[in-house]
């Protein structure tokens, strides 16, 4: 999906680039077709190297692959898994046809209504984002973490997770998307050459000078344009999201370490479980455990 990309900015005063509003996703089969197309794209491609864990819940089983190539991840997961880190951590926060979250220590003993999400092992994990080989398919196994604002290295959670469920997109939907996504990555290395030369933009401004602050937009501009090599969607991702479908706007944010072999029938009756206002399940839904296969 590859495709010219233009900067358009009207003033140099905003340096703003036009955005681009959420998109509704195209219908999505039952859930018999998308465990049948989850195996095919499995037949097709081969799964990434790394050990392969079971995870037993209150719901059913579920039976996950961590990859070798996002060893901190990895070895972290396989660490808190051996010792016995998650017996007993809840499914804190569910929200259907998008992703299902765990892996919040203080969820264990937790009453009905208690605020949750903020737990964790006392650390972070450096992130680890390997994109566009790894993305959010219908499936994949991520990291969960604090916001940009905060987190603008984009560390991880020392333990809480999240499995996608996601939706189905059209190839035009998708289309869309990677041009926002485009135009917010140009958008983002433009607006920090902006701040770069803000006192050369303060000087322009005073002295009225309209030519000056269009030449150096123009300049600012070409060289965005010449620095930055938007990433866009690979045949694979747009093969998965519009079949099995995902969350592909989360896509090169957040660590994605693995992914499901066995059990998102599990995944999708934990998805569908009635929540509060805070998007936990009415009923707790629990790990039992997690163990590491030989």
């Amino acid at each position: 999906m590859k495709r010219k990309t233009i900067i358009s900015v009207a003033a140099l005063g905003a340096m703003a680039l036009a955005g681009t509003a959420a998109f509704a996703t195209a219908g999505q089969g039952t859930q018999e077709v998308r465990n049948v197309e989850m195996t095919q794209q499995t037949n097709r491609s081969e799964v990434p190297a790394g050990p392969t864990l079971d995870i037993a819940t209150t719901a059913g089983p579920i039976k996950i692959r961590l990859y070798d190539d996002t060893p901190l991840h990895r070895d972290n997961f396989l660490k808190l898994a051996k010792e016995g880190y998650y017996d007993g951590v809840l499914f804190h926060r569910v929200i259907n046809e998008f992703m299902v979250q765990t892996g919040d220590p203080e969820s264990k003993e937790a009453p009905k209504g208690a605020m949750l999400g903020s737990g964790g092992p006392g650390y972070t994990v450096p992130a680890e984002i390997v994109y566009p080989k790894h993305y959010h398919k219908y499936g994949a196994l991520a990291a969960a973490r604090t916001g940009d604002e905060m987190n603008p290295e984009r560390k991880s959670s020392g333990s809480q997770f999240y499995i996608v469920t996601g939706k189905t997109y059209t190839p035009q939907q998708l289309s869309r998307m990677e041009q926002a996504s485009v135009q917010k990555q140009l958008q983002s290395y433009f607006m920090e050459l902006q701040r770069q030369n803000m006192d050369t933009i303060r000087q322009l401004r005073l002295a009225k000078d309209t030519v000056g602050l269009e030449n150096l937009r123009q300049e600012l501009i070409k060289q965005t344009e010449a620095n930055v090599k938007p990433v866009t969607m690979t045949e694979e991702q747009v093969r998965d999201y519009t079949t099995i479908g995902g969350t592909p706007h989360l896509d090169g944010q957040y660590t994605v370490f693995g992914e499901v072999l066995e059990g998102m029938e599990t995944v999708e009756k934990i998805q569908k479980a009635e929540t509060d206002g805070r998007d936990r399940p009415v009923e707790d839904i629990r790990i039992v455990s997690i163990k590491v296969e030989e």
